[in-house]
């Protein structure tokens, strides 16, 4: 293996640090300094961040710190440091989903889910690295620089979210949030050893979130463990009374209470193994992943869980139907970045011209295959049979879903169908990489939620993650779970 700066166990929970905040054991700018002296240390080496916000992060940490003494009430996440994946918007701070066509652009306003985070008492530290507007496997899209696996520099962190992961690996932060598109926080969150939850759609406000493909893009957490993610989610999560419905695809009820289940247990729940996704026989899946799986399973069977295989037939359809939906949404929504409003802007004769030089300068080779791709699956003569059908597939993946949890109230699958691979390895071949989100899609088309759970190592020592899917809104089951999970993996010593 490669060097390893992944952080020591020690280093300190969220729910320790707000804790220890909240009890004016620690003061929030002494929090804020140790994590920023690890950044500065260590993410030349990772490069987890495309911007760290250390001033702005020492202000509210001494701000906080003059509200507790005043007797305010801390928060949740008190005094806790947070990174954000660099394509949530924050008023005045650069955000350019690591894309050279938005390099230097500052928001004027602040997304809903960055504003409850610091109503909690969080502490942004900065902003973190992605593939170039969420669009890939591997962080290695980033117009800016590729993010290393804290575990192993010479690897992937995985990705769309791989900064994010790596940010919380590498202990620059406790928790961190991602957005999740087609596996971007689970797979980051497999590679790096972490607990990585992809909300229900439209649990969590879209509102600050660029766009890449609008009905499948939901937000997130990394924690490094299910007790924090659970806290995350509640503070991130759900309509408030009073709150503008700035995003008209968020649910109007309040935010589900996962953490009240975390020490249920599992004694009578029925976990079904989905066969598509846990067959020898699928492509690129490794035996070592596979058996970590099984060993999930086993554990939660000796808990008390009945576990069972489940057929999900249209499952073994969601990557080719995912990468004709999200291209095709991703060719709408960026039509937006045409050098007149705001962005980089190329010279050129006319208008057109101007267009197309922006575009070609501004954008990578992943996201133009991906616009390419999704203009074709919409043009006349093409929609009907490649998006339309892609949407009937759509439609049969919810069925088949739904048709499983009339018997089970929770799946399980791999993550990921290996472990972190090499920086370089899958580049060159887009449907390599395309493959790494083969367990991960389908949950993301249906709406579901789904959450990754560290379960060991694999032959080359590096983290697997263990996915449960669950239901729409079916947050507190999942979590409930995953909670047990993570009791199992400590009892058996296979946490990374």
């Amino acid at each position: 293996m490669g060097q390893n700066v992944s952080a020591p166990a020690a280093f300190g929970t969220a729910s320790s640090i707000a804790d220890a905040v909240a009890a004016r054991d620690r003061s929030a700018a002494d929090v804020v300094e140790e994590h920023l002296a690890r950044i500065a240390e260590h993410d030349e080496n990772v490069n987890a961040y495309n911007l760290v916000t250390a001033d702005a992060a020492r202000e509210s940490a001494a701000a906080l710190d003059e509200r507790l003494d005043a007797g305010e009430e801390p928060g949740p996440l008190a005094g806790v440091p947070v990174a954000i994946k660099d394509n949530m918007c924050m008023r005045g701070v650069p955000t350019t989903c690591s894309s050279k066509i938005l390099e230097g652009w500052k928001p004027p306003y602040t997304a809903t889910v960055v504003e409850r985070l610091v109503e909690a008492g969080a502490i942004v530290t900065g902003k973190t690295n992605l593939d170039e507007f969420a669009m890939g496997s591997s962080t290695e899209n980033s117009a800016f620089v590729t993010t290393s696996n804290p575990y192993d520099l010479d690897r992937v962190p995985g990705g769309s979210s791989g900064g994010s992961a790596a940010a919380v690996a590498a202990g620059f932060s406790p928790i961190s949030l991602g957005s999740d598109t087609g596996g971007s926080i689970r797979q980051p969150a497999s590679f790096c050893g972490l607990v990585g939850v992809k909300p229900t759609y439209g649990a969590v406000s879209r509102y600050g979130l660029i766009a890449f493909a609008s009905s499948l893009d939901q937000i997130g957490p990394f924690a490094t463990n299910v007790a924090d993610a659970a806290t995350v989610y509640e503070v991130t999560s759900g309509h408030r009374d009073g709150d503008p419905q700035l995003d008209s695809t968020l649910a109007p009820q309040a935010s589900l209470a996962v953490s009240s289940k975390l020490s249920a247990g599992v004694d009578g729940l029925r976990v079904g193994i989905v066969k598509e996704m846990a067959g020898e026989v699928i492509e690129g899946l490794a035996p070592d992943v596979l058996a970590r799986m099984r060993a999930a399973a086993d554990a939660l069977a000796a808990a008390g869980a009945i576990v069972e295989e489940v057929s999900v037939p249209a499952t073994i359809y969601g990557l080719p139907a995912y990468y004709m939906i999200a291209p095709a949404e991703a060719s709408s929504n960026l039509a937006r970045f045409d050098g007149v409003r705001y962005g980089l802007r190329e010279d050129g004769a006319n208008t057109a011209a101007m267009n197309t030089a922006s575009r070609t300068a501004g954008f990578g080779d992943e996201v133009k295959r991906r616009i390419m791709l999704g203009t074709y699956a919409l043009s006349a003569g093409y929609r009907d049979a490649f998006y339309g059908k892609a949407q009937q597939i759509r439609t049969r993946i919810i069925e088949d879903f739904d048709a499983a949890y009339a018997n089970f109230d929770v799946l399980l699958s791999p993550t990921a169908p290996s472990t972190a691979f090499p920086i370089g390895d899958k580049s060159a071949d887009p449907m390599a990489m395309y493959l790494n989100d083969v367990f991960t899609i389908p949950s993301n088309l249906a709406g579901h939620p789904a959450i990754s759970v560290p379960f060991g190592h694999g032959d080359d020592d590096l983290p697997i993650g263990v996915q449960i899917l669950a239901p729409l809104m079916g947050e507190v089951v999942m979590f409930q779970v995953a909670a047990e999970l993570e009791r199992a993996a400590a009892a058996a010593e296979v946490t990374p």
